[in-house]
């Protein structure tokens, strides 16, 4: 199997429902810190309404206050055109759209039907590649949905194809309220490669039931190698009440490690930046494998 790469969405997804606002020098580090441990995917932050999303309004000022590692990205989220410029603005290389497979959740969290969503992001990612950004695709809600509840993955495979077609070079696939199981996870995965090759996927589990761990593995069979999670377990949904947050990088990477699979990411060191996060927001720090290696390191 190549190597896995880990897309670390702490920065974004994981800070974007913090009830207080973490200061920008706290979300500059951050990125600074994760970027520095072998991670080539950081998510930096996201252009939406600061109305929405207030913890992501200073996402401009983030991005202009890295210091960027050679050979890392730091994608951000961009929800439409005015989105998009924003992000053009600052500078940014690549950006990612954000879709659901539930018409309950589309509804809810971007206001449109999953049909109106594409046809919102269209014009979107065709800017986007001919500025000479590289576009990712998230769907949401691939293994279950707080409104509609089980989700078919046929639903799943039409926005992962839909957006595969529009040009999106990788589709993650989202189980935002971490309801899924292995088994499940293994055979939404089977009907999504069906239609989208399988190198362009990548997995993106919350681990409200614990079983994100569990998930991925039971897709690693079938052959993907892109992980998106976030540094001690940082995030929420806040459409999904009682979600807990993203798989922690540290979980995963132990996983990896154990497997003898390549990430190329410091675990040590990111295990470190997530209890510094974890003290600075005033939060548990939510990846057991980070506990353990601070204490192992303590020795």
């Amino acid at each position: 199997m190549p190597a896995i790469r880990i897309v670390e969405v702490g920065p974004r997804d994981g800070l974007q429902n913090e009830p207080a606002i973490v200061p920008l020098d706290v979300k500059i580090a951050l990125v600074n810190r994760l970027a520095r441990t072998g991670l080539t995917h950081v998510e930096a932050g996201a252009f939406v309404s600061p109305k929405w999303v207030p913890q992501m309004a200073d996402s401009a000022a983030v991005l202009a206050g890295l210091s960027p590692v050679p050979g890392v990205a730091y994608p951000v989220l961009v929800p439409n055109l005015k989105g998009l410029e924003a992000a053009m603005v600052a500078g940014v290389a690549e950006i990612a759209i954000f879709g659901a497979a539930s018409e309950g959740f589309s509804q809810r969290n971007i206001n449109c039907s999953m049909a109106e969503s594409l046809d919102r992001f269209r014009p979107v990612v065709a800017a986007a590649l001919d500025a000479g950004l590289r576009v990712r695709g998230y769907v949401s809600c691939v293994l279950g949905c707080p409104y509609d509840g089980e989700i078919d993955p046929a639903r799943v495979a039409f926005m992962a194809a839909s957006l595969a077609a529009m040009g999106c070079y990788e589709i993650s696939l989202g189980d935002t309220i971490g309801v899924g199981t292995p088994a499940k996870a293994a055979a939404m995965l089977r009907r999504v490669v069906q239609d989208v090759p399988v190198d362009r996927l990548a997995l993106h589990f919350h681990d409200t039931y614990g079983q994100a761990v569990a998930n991925i593995l039971a897709c690693l069979d079938q052959g993907v190698t892109v992980m998106d999670s976030a540094v001690a377990g940082l995030g929420g949904c806040p459409y999904a009440k009682g979600a807990s947050g993203n798989v922690a990088t540290e979980e995963l990477l132990y996983l990896f490690e154990g497997l003898g699979l390549s990430t190329g990411v410091d675990l040590d060191e990111v295990a470190r930046i997530g209890d510094w996060i974890s003290r600075e927001l005033g939060r548990p720090n939510g990846s057991k494998a980070g506990r353990a290696r601070l204490a192992k390191l303590a020795g």
